[in-house]
């Protein structure tokens, strides 16, 4: 191919653009859909064809394969799509939501990624009710994107990220304000029991560098913004978080959140839409026995 002078920079600029974004966007007219439900008193995967579920004999993401069983979409209880070993989480990765948390408005944008951990058992799924803890006052919603690990991961470059991402997910990373400011870590703030609701699906063929999460509480919409505007993006996190700490396939990564977050009672219904995914959605329920 004969490239011009003067053309030269741009065709080299397109290049690593499409370079960069090609495990993204790769099979975006393809996507499928995978699930865990609870079938006979036990959990299973499954990958969701329109109004069926076809049975896998294991999580897609360490080789699971169709076992020739389905049931109908509509028997199923879904559960969490995935069982992670680990549940990392990224703060303040929208510009959006640093401007609305008072504490970090005169910082400035961190070069890596800030972290911290939620726990596996804080994972719950779509339609389950998140009790309002006791002793909790200021209980907030989250809505992000959430990648799910498709192979170990470790030590990985930017550049070749994209190939250790297995799918997304929606998840809705609650967080106990109160607790958040005034302990010592982030431990019952963001890992209390059921504070990582996650689904409906992991969803592949999507490119998760642009999709739009919208949170609603009670039906109105609260957060809508699209992970395009992430401060640190998804192949940054993963290289980031796999310097220090080796993923394994399922193990999952909360994204961040955009905008402000507001506070939830009992009796509220938080759903978190994900482009692509689905809803998600959650009731706030009061942990008091009366």
């Amino acid at each position: 191919m004969t490239i011009r002078r003067g053309a030269s920079a741009l065709v080299i600029a397109l290049i690593a653009f499409c370079g960069a974004h090609a495990m993204a966007t790769e099979n975006s007219g393809d996507t499928v859909r995978y699930v865990r439900y609870l079938q006979d008193d036990r959990a299973r995967y499954g990958i969701e064809d329109g109004n069926q579920i076809h049975e896998l004999d294991g999580p897609a993401w360490q080789g699971g394969v169709r076992t020739g069983n389905s049931i109908s979409l509509s028997e199923a209880t879904l559960l969490a799509p995935v069982e992670p070993s680990k549940v990392i989480a990224v703060g303040y990765n929208y510009i959006s939501h640093r401007e609305e948390m008072t504490h970090t408005e005169k910082r400035p944008i961190p070069k890596e990624p800030p972290l911290f951990l939620k726990l596996p058992t804080s994972i719950t799924g779509p339609d389950t009710d998140v009790p309002y803890p006791e002793g909790a006052t200021d209980l907030h919603f989250e809505g992000e994107l959430v990648i799910v690990i498709g192979k170990t991961a470790s030590k990985v470059a930017v550049a070749d990220a994209g190939n250790f991402i297995f799918g997304v997910t929606a998840g809705n990373d609650i967080s106990e304000r109160a607790w958040q400011a005034n302990d010592l870590q982030w431990f019952r703030a963001k890992g209390t029991d059921k504070f990582g609701p996650l689904g409906p699906a992991v969803v592949t063929g999507l490119n998760y560098l642009d999709l739009r999460v919208q949170t609603r509480l009670n039906g109105e919409t609260m957060q809508n913004q699209s992970s395009i505007d992430h401060i640190h993006d998804v192949h940054e996190i993963l290289s980031y978080v796999s310097q220090y700490v080796t993923l394994y396939p399922g193990d999952i990564i909360f994204t961040g959140t955009p905008g402000a977050t507001g506070a939830m009672k009992p009796g509220d219904i938080v759903e978190i839409e994900l482009e692509g995914v689905g809803i998600l959605k959650n009731q706030i329920v009061s942990s008091v026995v009366e």
